[in-house]
């Protein structure tokens, strides 16, 4: 990309997540997101309709009666976007690929945030973490992060995500709101997650929000006959014979169960997420996963 087409591709970007932020989301994010950036003020004894979830236990068996914690809601809240820049983003069989998806939903998030007088940091990652914008305020910054999503060239091509949410956690000392923005596609070899750990750790830190992009074609397999498949991440290649049914029956049955996977992961550990399409404009996707929090 030429220093000129990037400019250009980055004031496209600016203007319409401009005008998302100011016309569509602002409001939206304030909404789901203020309160969420919670400092630790004091504990208290239980009273009748506190959130159990706020409970002290370690106050309660001390005492031998039910503690809360008290917090106060920051006048500033933190928020990271985890962008995932590994190879497998340079796939895109519709307008966009499923990295310039990424960058103008992070771009959207980021402005959001901006105009809500909150900071924003940026972790770009691949197989470990390739670049880290330590979270600030302003139109340059907010421009930078867009930029660098856009042109960064990762030095390395597969996909951590347990790496990028380590780093989260080391880099980011008070509870922040993270955007995991990313296809997900990072499974051991039974098809369940490999950032288990990492994110679970994570969620006890930090306000944490997974935004998953696909592309339609990954999700079934063109019958275009005798086919040299070629992994973008590792290098691996082979031949797929795509006119069998049972092979894009086998396919998407693995398409789908790695997603569903993932699915019970974030269930189980209460993340908000949302799936989103290169195919598809993210705006009602995105105004959901703002009105279910």
């Amino acid at each position: 990309m030429t220093p000129e087409e990037l400019i250009k591709k980055v004031r496209k970007i600016e203007i319409r997540t401009k005008a998302l932020s100011h016309q569509v989301f602002a409001g939206e994010y304030h909404s789901a997101f203020k309160g969420r950036g919670m400092a630790f003020s004091e504990v208290r004894e239980y009273q009748w309709g506190d959130d159990v979830r706020n409970m002290d236990w370690n106050v309660t068996a001390r005492m031998r009666a039910p503690y809360v914690k008290v917090f106060e809601e920051e006048r500033e809240l933190t928020v990271v976007l985890l962008v995932d820049i590994s190879r497998s983003g340079l796939f895109g069989t519709q307008v966009k690929t499923k990295r310039e998806q990424l960058a103008e939903i992070a771009a959207t998030l980021a402005f959001s945030a901006i105009l809500n007088n909150d900071k924003v940091g940026c972790i770009l990652f691949s197989d470990r973490v390739e670049k880290f914008i330590p979270p600030a305020k302003g139109r340059t910054h907010f421009l930078r992060i867009v930029r660098e999503i856009l042109e960064y060239e990762p030095q390395h091509e597969g996909t951590d995500i347990g790496q990028a949410l380590r780093f989260l956690t080391g880099a980011i000392k008070k509870k922040c709101t993270a955007f995991v923005l990313s296809d997900m596609l990072d499974v051991k070899a039974d098809g369940t997650p490999r950032y288990e750990d990492a994110l679970k750790v994570a969620v006890n830190r930090h306000d944490v929000s997974v935004i998953r992009v696909s592309d339609p074609r990954e999700r079934t397999l063109p019958n275009v006959g005798l086919v040299n498949a070629k992994d973008a991440e590792t290098g691996a290649s082979r031949w797929v014979n795509t006119a069998s049914a049972s092979v894009r029956k086998a396919y998407e049955q693995w398409f789908r169960s790695t997603t569903a996977a993932a699915d019970r992961l974030m269930l189980r550990y209460q993340v908000d997420h949302v799936d989103i399409s290169t195919s598809e404009d993210y705006v009602r996707s995105l105004l959901s996963l703002f009105h279910r929090r």
